[in-house]
């Protein structure tokens, strides 16, 4: 029987691209899986696993996740207390972080310690928009595979600062070393796009279907 995914519709992510991605990279892992774009939280207690999209800022985002009632409790309960794999994708991946600096102070979702600020660009352009490596800093199976040059797509100009450094995969180098995957538990996140990434991105989305928490 294949595994359901639900992607979480609250109004910012590109949902059909990161769709569309998933179902090439279980193909390319020769799985069987289901994706549903969904906004209802039995949608995400019947799921398998979750993908938190995200485009656009961080306080917005927070707001339609939280607009939507039962939402996020469905998705805290299925990723922290069941440990359902769950990916967040750029915006996404910022929620997991205690704290959004941007517009203002906003509450994340506290899955990972850390605060979401304004990148130190050193003088480069802001947004941080492109084509960037990416280095692996500690082992983890959604890397597995991944090759040393490996390059990524990023739209962004916020970061995540974790305090932990346990929490963090790979850093990218943006005028600073920029988080660009953390991973706690059975929670996993991408500062850029998997699915705008290519080879890369495909790769990374299928160790992340065959991954068990």
């Amino acid at each position: 029987m294949p595994e359901t995914v639900a992607l979480i519709d609250y109004g910012a992510g590109n949902l059909p691209s990161v769709h569309r991605a998933l179902d090439v990279a279980a193909r390319a892992a020769q799985l069987s899986i289901h994706v549903a774009e969904t906004s209802r939280p039995e949608g995400v207690r019947n799921a398998d696993r979750i993908v938190i999209p995200g485009v656009g800022h961080f306080r917005d985002c927070a707001k339609g996740i939280a607009a939507r009632s039962g939402l996020l409790e469905a998705i805290e309960e299925r990723s922290r207390q069941d440990a359902q794999p769950t990916l967040g994708i750029c915006v996404g991946m910022q929620l997991m972080a205690t704290t959004g600096l941007e517009d203002g102070s906003s509450k994340g979702f506290g899955w990972v310690n850390g605060t979401v600020r304004s990148i130190n660009s050193d003088g480069l352009p802001i947004p941080h928009m492109g084509w960037n490596s990416i280095s692996i800093e500690r082992s983890h199976p959604v890397v597995t595979g991944l090759k040393p040059d490996a390059h990524a797509y990023f739209v962004h100009s916020f970061a995540m600062e974790v305090e932990d450094a346990s929490d963090c995969v790979a850093t990218t180098h943006y005028g600073e070393s920029i988080a660009a995957i953390i991973a706690n538990g059975s929670c996993v996140g991408t500062q850029f796009h998997p699915e705008k990434s290519q080879a890369t991105g495909l790769k990374l989305i299928e160790n992340w279907l065959t991954w068990k928490p």
